[in-house]
C-alpha cells in the first residue's frame, strides 16, 4: 500500500487510523481502527475490551502538538471476528458486557463507553437498557465524530427493532451527517435505504443504496437491495442485472440467488429461474436449512422439479 509507506516515513505522524473490513459481519462491513502509531513511551493502549490509543494520543497531542494524525481511506486489516459464529463460540457479546459494565461504574457518562455498551444491549435484545445508555452518552459535553456517529447508528439500529421507522431515520440521518469516512457510513445508508423500501418509498431507497455501492462497488448487499428495487419498480433487466452483480461480488449470496430465481422466472425464463434456485438451495442448505426446505417446497408446490 504506497500511501501507508509514505505515511509511515513522513516523521510528522504520530497515529494512523486503519480501515478495517469486518467478513462477514451482519451490520456494518468497516470499522475504523487506530492500530498504527510511533514508538512514542506516551502512547499506551487503555479502556477495556476494545482496547485503544486514542486517550493516551489526546492527552500527548496538548503537550506536543507538532504531532499529525492520519487516516487512511483504503482498507488494510480482514477481520473475521463479527461473524456469526466466532460472535457466538467466543461469547463476544457477554464478555463485552462484563468489562464495559465494570468500565461505566467509574465512567459512567463515557459516551464511547456509553456507546458500545449500549450497542451490546441492543444485540442481546435488552433494547430499553441499550437505549437509555446511548441516549446518555449523546448528553456529554464533548463527542467524537466516530463515537457520535455509533451513538446515532445505534439508535437507530433499536428503534429499528421497535418498529419505530421515524425515530430510526432521523438517527440514522444524524450519523450520515458525522465527519467520518464515507465506508464508516455504508451501514447507516442501507439502514436508511431498508426503512425507505419497506415504506414503500422506493425512490428514496434507491438513492440509500446506491450511495453505498458509490462508496464501496464490492458491496454485495448494495447490489441485491439495489435489485429488490428495481425489481419492485418493475425494472426486471435491470433487476436481474444488480443481482448478478450482487453474486460476482459474493458468489456464496443465497439470497441473492434466490431474487435472481424470481426475477428470471417473472420474464419467463424458466431455466434461468431453476438454475438460480437451484444454487440458491444449495446455499441455503449450508447457511439456512429451514429457508432451504421452504423454498424447495415452494417450487415443488408450482409444479417445478427440484432435486
Amino acid at each position: 500500500m504506497p500511501e501507508l509507506k509514505q505515511v509511515i516515513h513522513n516523521e510528522q505522524y504520530l497515529l494512523i487510523n486503519l480501515i478495517r473490513q469486518e467478513v462477514g459481519a451482519a451490520q456494518s462491513p468497516y470499522s475504523q481502527v487506530s492500530r498504527l502509531f510511533r514508538h512514542h513511551p506516551e502512547v499506551h493502549f487503555s479502556r477495556p475490551y476494545h482496547a485503544i490509543v486514542d486517550d493516551s494520543i489526546v492527552q500527548l497531542l496538548e503537550r506536543e502538538p507538532q504531532w499529525r494524525i492520519a487516516s487512511l481511506p483504503k482498507v488494510a486489516i480482514l477481520h473475521y471476528g463479527y461473524q456469526p459464529e466466532a460472535i457466538a463460540s467466543r461469547d463476544k457479546y457477554n464478555r463485552g458486557v462484563q468489562a464495559m459494565e465494570a468500565f461505566l461504574v467509574e465512567h459512567p457518562d463515557d459516551p464511547y463507553g456509553c456507546s458500545k455498551l449500549g450497542a451490546f444491549y441492543i444485540g442481546l435484545g435488552q433494547l430499553g437498557k441499550g437505549i437509555e445508555l446511548l441516549e446518555r452518552g449523546l448528553k456529554a459535553e464533548q463527542i467524537d465524530a466516530p463515537v457520535l456517529f455509533e451513538l446515532h447508528y445505534h439508535l437507530g439500529n433499536a428503534y429499528t427493532r421497535l418498529k419505530n421507522p421515524p425515530s430510526a431515520k432521523e438517527h440514522y440521518q444524524a450519523a450520515i451527517k458525522q465527519q467520518i469516512l464515507p465506508q464508516l457510513k455504508i451501514g447507516a445508508y442501507n439502514n436508511l435505504g431498508n426503512l425507505h423500501f419497506s415504506a414503500g418509498d422506493l425512490t428514496q431507497a434507491r438513492t440509500n443504496y446506491e450511495t453505498t455501492v458509490k462508496i464501496d462497488p464490492s458491496f454485495a448487499a448494495g447490489y441485491n437491495n439495489l435489485g429488490m428495487t428495481f425489481k419492485g419498480m418493475g425494472l426486471l433487466e435491470e433487476a436481474i442485472r444488480l443481482y448478478q452483480q450482487a453474486i460476482k461480488c459474493q458468489p456464496d449470496y443465497a439470497d441473492a440467488h434466490q431474487n435472481l430465481g424470481v426475477a428470471f422466472l417473472k420474464k419467463g425464463k424458466v431455466q434461468q429461474s431453476l438454475s438460480a434456485f437451484g444454487k440458491a438451495i444449495a446455499l441455503h442448505e449450508a447457511q439456512n436449512p429451514t429457508e432451504a426446505q421452504r423454498l424447495r417446497q415452494g417450487l415443488q408446490d408450482m409444479g417445478f422439479p427440484v432435486n
